[in-house]
């Protein structure tokens, strides 16, 4: 990359640590630090979901698929689009009603409405650990992304993928701690425009040009690449119940629900989410993958959409296009972070020291807790080697664990705290044991299944045993 390249990517990161320290100074109260004061546009918020959900890390793992098996692999981000619509009809109309009623901050407040505090204590250990090394994830692409364009030799003595994941981890963390939910939102908004104008205008035409057209693209790779159908569907089924499940469960999308002023914002909200993901995002993603497979057929998959972007663009918009990857990558990250630290301090401390401390503390408190966990996710990313899979063990972990206890608390009237306990407990540790034991399973299908189904057996069971002896309807 040229020196002006270096100097647009510097100058972008100060603009973002400007925009933290502009929103620090406006935030008076937990609520404005978690959701935002409950009155942000519906389209901040879409924009913000979609930047979250895909981000940077989707992002590299997109291009990774689209390395590997080509158009097929926009099927990933199908199932954002039906998780988010399918929240939008059924879910947003209850939660929302809760929330205008209780003032909710975070989904562990919703779990403590329906159940007890046990269980909602619980959900927050899952759902704070899950974010953590969803972050993690999150650093790992931008390390990658910086490896690849910006820092190709040893600095300071370490390599160029663990100085990168130094840098941006501190830039990630500096920022969100300082900023909240509001500059999240906000910055979400203007990131996710970034990325997206930096893709259809500048990285894939410069791309089409650099191979000779699209018909030197066809000739290049092989048939199936073309076919939506080059997919296993125990593959499509694993991403199915991976990934659809996070909409119901999600830390991240319950602040947002928050943040709005009422339902039709919010499911206007999720719609816009939705349309972005797929078919928008999904097929860019896996087309400059397959781009990238084309220049560089020998680099790891998740290496070639990097290298292509930094190949094949001119002096100056390389710099732009690569500071819009790092745009989508901060919006995800930054999100985690924060869904994270509302669970360790509004579900966690905050529920055992109630209003004994003022707004200012826990302000204070939620900055540091933020910081702590940040840092523990750049020693997490360094653990990891593909992006993708960083992601999906994070979901599974979350998913197997809390997605039926949390149906069941929208949907089953003979629910009962008792059984979400065990449910959550159960789910979540098979899915752990599987993963991390390496356990071949039938047919190939994912750990979260397994994981889903006993917990959604325990928590009948133990229900109909031992059932409250009252509870809220949601």
């Amino acid at each position: 990359m040229a020196v002006l390249d270096y100097l647009i990517f510097i100058l972008y990161m100060v603009g973002i640590l400007y925009i933290g320290f502009h929103f620090y100074k406006r935030n008076k109260d937990i609520e404005d630090y978690y959701v935002g004061g409950r009155n942000v546009p519906p389209l901040h918020v879409g924009l913000s979901i979609v930047a979250t959900d895909v981000g940077g890390g989707f992002s590299i793992g997109l291009g990774g698929l689209g390395f590997v098996m080509g158009l097929a692999g926009s099927w990933l981000l199908f199932t954002g689009l039906v998780g988010a619509w399918l929240s939008a009809v059924f879910i947003i109309p209850k939660i929302k009603k809760l929330d205008l009623k209780n003032n909710l901050l975070t989904y562990p407040d919703f779990l403590h409405l329906i159940y007890d505090k046990k269980v909602a204590t619980l959900a927050a250990l899952i759902s704070g650990i899950g974010y953590m090394g969803f972050t993690g994830a999150q650093v790992l692409a931008g390390a990658k992304l910086m490896s690849a364009t910006l820092f190709e030799k040893a600095v300071l003595g370490l390599t160029p993928l663990q100085f990168s994941l130094y840098f941006i981890g501190f830039i990630i963390i500096i920022y969100t701690v300082l900023g909240g939910i509001k500059a999240v939102i906000y910055t979400d908004t203007v990131q996710w425009i970034v990325l997206l104008s930096g893709l259809i205008l500048l990285a894939i035409p410069f791309t089409v040009v650099k191979i000779g057209g699209f018909n030197n693209i066809r000739a290049a790779l092989p048939r199936e690449f073309f076919s939506l159908t080059n997919i296993r569907p125990v593959q499509f089924i694993n991403w199915l119940v991976t990934i659809v499940p996070i909409w119901l469960i999600a830390m991240t999308l319950y602040q947002r629900m928050f943040s709005v002023k009422n339902v039709k914002d919010a499911k206007k909200a999720w719609y816009i989410a939705g349309f972005f993901e797929y078919p928008i995002m999904a097929f860019m993603g896996v087309f400059l993958g397959m781009c990238g497979r084309i220049l560089f057929p020998e680099v790891d998959p998740e290496m070639g959409l990097p290298m292509t972007i930094k190949t094949v663009l001119p002096i100056g918009v390389t710099g732009i296009v690569i500071a819009s990857y790092f745009s989508a990558i901060m919006s995800t990250a930054d999100s985690c972070l924060m869904a994270s630290s509302g669970n360790i301090v509004n579900d966690l401390y905050r529920s055992f020291f109630g209003s004994k401390k003022s707004e200012k503390h826990y302000i204070k408190i939620s900055q540091l807790v933020t910081l702590i966990i940040g840092v523990s996710a750049i020693i997490l990313a360094s653990r990891f080697t593909m992006v993708l899979d960083a992601i999906l063990y994070a979901y599974a972990f979350m998913v197997s664990g809390l997605f039926i206890p949390t149906l069941g608390a929208y949907f089953w009237k003979r629910r009962s705290a008792t059984g979400a306990f065990w449910g959550m407990l159960s789910g979540g540790s098979l899915t752990l044991v599987l993963i991390l034991l390496d356990i071949k399973l039938p047919f190939g299908l994912d750990a979260t299944l397994f994981g889903i189904v006993l917990s959604g057996f325990v928590f009948i069971i133990i229900s109909l045993l031992f059932p409250d002896q009252k509870g809220d309807s949601a």
